[in-house]
């Protein structure tokens, strides 16, 4: 009985001549998009920030902003081969009190309408690095709490920016958490493990997921080989669609990737190799040119 008063209801808003929609996705009061120009000469600035109501992206790849919007991982964006090279500034302003939840559907609805993207969602095994607690038990100590832990750990992720130059890089997470790297060495501040998975993703060769169930911040520093530290350069520049020499990907050969192994199992940490069903973004088509602002 139940059943058929709810299709009776249904029937009868269908021809009172109204429907049940689905509300419209929050928008940005204002936006524009546009095509990053190239950085300057040694130093790079890019990332998305949100300071009060203004959202500003910089120099990000569009496989990058849909990641940030969508929530996933670069890995977990398929489509054209332009979509990790081509990169866009993004200017936006957010509406009067709308909360910060709101920056990814607003980023969502802004990208998908300016590139004319027609995409879907589908689950594909991958590959993975799992991320776990060695047998020996974890060798670090969290950190104390902080005041500012308690905006939440997804807070934390709509702010993150990367600042380099040939002397080094700096990713910067938000709350604190940052990790520099230069001169073959990694070091890392107030990181949860979920920024330590995404971290090593950008240098690996396999998506790296955390696995530890571990929910403190940490401060620690990874050292390696010159040959690994260089790998770990090129693996990141490809990720990121940059165009290398052959000899560049030649010396991924001479890297075994020994020492990175050898710095995590310090920290009572290591890297199993799995399989993992993930989300993935397809974009079946999107426009390489934003439509007018």
């Amino acid at each position: 009985m139940k059943a058929i008063r709810w299709v009776s209801l249904a029937a009868l808003l269908a021809r009172s001549g109204f429907s049940q929609t689905a509300p419209p996705p929050p928008e940005f009061e204002v936006a524009s998009v546009r095509p990053s120009p190239d950085g300057a000469i040694g130093q790079l600035h890019l990332g998305l920030q949100v300071d009060g109501s203004q959202v500003r992206v910089n120099h990000l790849a569009l496989r990058d902003c849909l990641a940030i919007a969508f929530n996933l991982k670069p890995y977990q964006v398929s489509g054209p081969d332009w979509l990790a090279s081509e990169r866009f500034d993004i200017i936006a302003k957010l509406p009067q009190g709308a909360p910060r939840e709101q920056v990814q559907p607003m980023l969502q609805a802004l990208l998908l309408d300016r590139f004319q993207m027609k995409t879907h969602h589908e689950s594909r095994d991958f590959p993975v690095y799992a991320l776990v607690v060695a047998k020996g038990g974890l060798k670090m100590q969290a950190l104390p709490p902080d005041p500012a832990d308690a905006a939440g750990p997804d807070k934390g992720t709509i702010n993150v920016q990367a600042t380099g130059g040939r002397g080094g890089a700096v990713v910067s997470y938000g709350q604190g958490a940052y990790f520099s790297l230069g001169s073959n060495r990694f070091e890392a501040k107030r990181m949860q493990m979920s920024h330590v998975a995404d971290m090593l993703s950008r240098f690996e060769d396999k998506p790296v997921v955390d696995m530890t169930e571990l929910k403190g911040r940490y401060d620690f520093t990874l050292d390696f080989t010159e040959e690994d530290f260089r790998a770990m350069m090129i693996r990141a520049a490809l990720a990121n669609g940059v165009a290398l020499p052959p000899e560049a990907i030649h010396l991924l050969e001479s890297a075994s990737g020994d020492s990175l192994f050898a710095a995590l199992q310090k920290l009572g940490l290591k890297l199993d190799s799995r399989k993992a069903p993930l989300d993935v973004l397809v974009v079946d088509h999107a426009e390489k040119a934003p439509t007018d602002n």
